[in-house]
């Protein structure tokens, strides 16, 4: 990894999660958004001065990356382009790691990725080999910077470990986080991220849309999230509210908003998605300022008050 795309990377506060972009099984991409309103969603991000987009080989079956590759070609502002690995059972090698860079290569037609990620740990795949493989990408320039994704402590430690052999540093773990699931929180990671210089990029950083205040036990939301979050959606309430009360506090801002700053504030760099205009807007508007320590003591507060019920 240069040492331009590291300081890039642990500047930046905000940036895009790709995930629903050509998903239809949790986000039912083609029924009330397409094309069209993702990449209003994308330009306006990036008028926003949100840099970087983060998407997988396996979101909509290669779709996020195509359309981010179409997107790509119609700008002329510098985009941090993130990417992601998925272990299936039949990728056995360091090779299999750079064949499917390769094929993420083609869709989003880019020679280099600036950050290539290993999506989750195989079960039966040894860590080391796969991370053998980031470092291949990194070596061969396919690769500006590598992480993981969904990496514990203690897995995270064996990849940075393993790079280091190499010279190549571990840029970044992208996980689960937010005011609902602090776990990376409570049991060290982030601690150990700080630690190392490893970036912690925080996914679903709005508990797939449970901290906007837009869903209550009498509107749920549909399918794959309801299955997920609608027995919490009672229990959520109260802290969904502190984030509407907060954001007229720290002036105008939604509780997505403070929810989303709440994740900066910790030191994280949060990805939410946005699926159109709106949602991208709404994002831009957590970030260029700060929760007080005191808002952030409060929320902490609420958050274990809900784990406890839960």
């Amino acid at each position: 990894m240069t040492e331009e795309n590291r300081s890039t990377l642990q500047e930046m506060e905000l940036g895009l999660g790709a995930w629903a972009w050509g998903d239809r099984l949790v986000w039912n991409y083609g029924s009330n958004y397409g094309d069209e309103e993702i990449e209003q969603g994308f330009r306006l991000s990036l008028e926003a001065g949100i840099r970087l987009v983060d998407t997988a080989e396996i979101y909509g079956s290669g779709r996020s990356e195509r359309l981010l590759g179409e997107f790509l070609k119609k700008t002329t502002e510098p985009v941090f382009v993130a990417t992601k690995f998925f272990p299936m059972p039949w990728r056995w090698t360091r090779q299999n790691v750079l064949s499917a860079l390769r094929g993420s290569l083609e869709r989003l037609q880019l020679s280099a990725v600036d950050l290539y990620q290993i999506h989750w740990n195989s079960p039966i795949v040894p860590l080391e080999r796969y991370v053998a493989g980031l470092a291949m990408a990194y070596e061969q320039g396919l690769a500006r910077a590598v992480g993981v994704s969904n990496y514990d402590k203690n897995q995270m430690q064996r990849a940075y470990t393993t790079l280091a052999k190499s010279g190549v540093p571990l840029a970044s773990n992208q996980v689960e986080y937010h005011l609902l699931n602090r776990k990376v929180e409570k049991n060290g990671l982030l601690a150990r991220c700080n630690e190392l210089g490893i970036r912690l990029i925080a996914y679903s950083p709005l508990a797939m849309g449970m901290l906007t205040g837009k869903y209550s036990p009498e509107n749920p939301p549909q399918g794959v999230r309801r299955g997920r979050y609608g027995a919490l959606l009672k229990e959520v309430q109260p802290l969904t509210r502190l984030l509407t009360q907060m954001g007229q506090e720290v002036g105008e801002k939604s509780a997505a908003q403070v929810a989303l700053n709440w994740c900066i504030c910790k030191g994280t760099l949060p990805i939410p998605g946005a699926k159109n205009a709106a949602q991208a807007q709404m994002n831009a508007g957590a970030a260029g300022w700060r929760l007080s320590e005191e808002q952030i003591a409060k929320l902490d507060e609420a958050s274990d008050r809900l784990e406890a019920k839960v």
